[in-house]
């Protein structure tokens, strides 16, 4: 058996089919603040993502490297694309879920909830239905450098669902301290939402805990990990149910019956990541990291369609 690199943790068999031996783990870019959001266009063959603090989307392919997508992004953080292919991003600065049209206009899809601002949309995650999900903490608005400190208008901090045809977000799931990251098995029967609230209360546990969705039904199920190593933040599943999370040192890859079954280190903190191909992208503080992984992601149904 080849020996596993410095880069690999391996608890669990499972886990050797998924990461292959030989694949080197690279740093992409590095040299900015907070990188964020990251989603793969693959009929564009490039990984958009986001700097919050500078403000900026930026994108990388294999071929060109790195360049700018877009500037002035009102602290855009967690991003994905719809059934149609276009961008849906959440931006701090203007509190609110946009998506960006082909022609390249934003449409803004939720700035509200009864009546009050949202407090800063977090990520977010589409079904193959159309209907948009997304996590609204207070990180953008508890200081000016993800957004502008600001007061929450919100008496929680919620899941919200915006249904195919539009309207208003309708909170679902409304007992987080700090809801972020979230994903939906392959099935979309489930629907993982990662607790960070520890972040700023170390009493609160960092948990993922996974509901069950029937039509607009949300029933909970159970806390199904907790990390051993900072927070949970943006997270994945595969193709094949198993869930990816970032961690504070690295990603970590939970089993369907939650078992950990492994962690790809990474020297810095890792905000995110997802599947392109069969590559998986992280964003990691101030860097970016791809590493061939031997299964693809479950929302290779977005490689659709383009601006």
């Amino acid at each position: 058996m080849i020996p596993s690199p410095a880069h690999l943790d391996i608890r669990d068999d499972r886990f050797r089919r998924l990461v292959h031996p030989t694949a080197q783990l690279r740093r992409l870019c590095t040299g900015l603040t907070w990188t964020e959001g990251p989603v793969w266009f693959g009929d564009r063959d490039c990984l958009i993502f986001s700097e919050i603090p500078s403000q900026m989307l930026y994108q990388w392919s294999e071929r060109s490297g790195l360049s700018i997508f877009r500037e002035r992004t009102a602290f855009n953080n967690g991003n994905t694309r719809d059934r149609q292919g276009r961008l849906v991003g959440c931006r701090h600065g203007t509190r609110d879920v946009v998506r960006t049209e082909h022609d390249g206009r934003l449409t803004v899809l939720a700035s509200t909830h009864e009546g009050r601002r949202l407090n800063s949309p977090n990520d977010v995650a589409v079904s193959r239905d159309g209907t948009i999900w997304f996590t609204d903490p207070t990180y953008g608005i508890i200081s000016n450098f993800e957004g502008h400190r600001a007061q929450p208008e919100q008496p929680a901090r919620n899941v919200y669902r915006l249904p195919p045809e539009g309207g208003s977000p309708r909170a679902m799931i409304t007992d987080f301290a700090q809801p972020n990251g979230l994903c939906f098995s392959p099935d979309e029967r489930l629907l993982y939402v990662a607790e960070s609230g520890s972040s700023h209360d170390p009493a609160v546990p960092p948990v993922i805990r996974r509901y069950q969705v029937e039509g607009e039904a949300v029933t909970f199920v159970d806390d199904f990990a907790v990390l051993d190593n900072g927070l949970p933040d943006g997270m994945r599943c595969d193709a094949e149910g198993n869930l990816w999370t970032s961690a504070g040192d690295g990603v970590h890859c939970f089993a369907p019956d939650g078992g950990l079954m492994g962690k790809i280190l990474i020297p810095e903190t890792v905000s995110n990541l997802c599947f392109g191909g069969h590559n998986l992208f992280i964003t990691a503080t101030t860097s970016v990291y791809v590493l061939f992984v031997d299964v693809q992601g479950a929302e290779e149904w977005t490689r659709c369609g383009g601006f």
